[in-house]
């Protein structure tokens, strides 16, 4: 009875072995890069991916120009001065700091605008979201141009549930060989 345990829980073992072999190979690039681009943005403050928060003048909301001023502001600098699409993604209103920071659709460049004179007080590139993209596989979609997020959602999705199997059977192939030393008396 035990021989016979003992080998189902090996064949058992196998079949993880191989579940586990053939998941992890397709998916060591992605599993990789999501791991590294996770370190990274975990250390995003720490490293200086995000540009510092600018002080503004006035804290005061009465004080401040309207948000339509300053979208217009943000798209006339993009358009003219760094010479790129102004299509505003976000603007980011830090009250505490009386700043505004502008968030661009197809590239990386934040602004920082003075809520009271409308003044650029920081252009600079935000390389959190870059790596963001990278992490989540957005940029997959920004460099095919695709409108939605089908190569973000697959990319996720596969990646996530390799990394679900993985668990599983890593789990099962360590787990198996101690019910077998157990089950024949062996010391672990």
């Amino acid at each position: 009875m035990n021989r016979k345990r003992t080998e189902e829980l090996a064949q058992s073992t196998r079949r993880y072995r191989r579940l586990h072999k053939w998941v992890a190979l397709p998916l060591f690039l992605f599993m990789f890069i999501i791991g590294a681009t996770g370190v990274l943005l975990g250390w995003k403050k720490h490293a200086d991916f995000t540009p510092p928060t600018q002080k503004g003048i006035s804290k005061k909301a009465v004080d401040w120009i309207s948000l339509e001023q300053i979208q217009s502001i943000a798209s006339q600098y993009a358009k003219d001065s760094l010479q790129v699409q102004p299509d505003i993604d976000r603007i980011d209103v830090r009250p505490g700091k009386g700043v505004a920071k502008i968030l661009f659709e197809s590239h990386y460049t934040e602004l920082q605008i003075d809520l009271t004179s409308g003044k650029i007080v920081s252009q600079e590139k935000r390389w959190n979201d870059f790596i963001e993209h990278i992490h989540d596989g957005t940029i997959v979609d920004r460099l095919l141009g695709n409108d939605g997020e089908h190569s973000k959602v697959t990319y996720t999705t596969l990646t996530s549930l390799g990394l679900m199997l993985l668990s599983f059977s890593g789990f099962w192939m360590w787990w198996n060989p101690r019910r077998i030393r157990k089950i024949k008396g062996i010391e672990n």
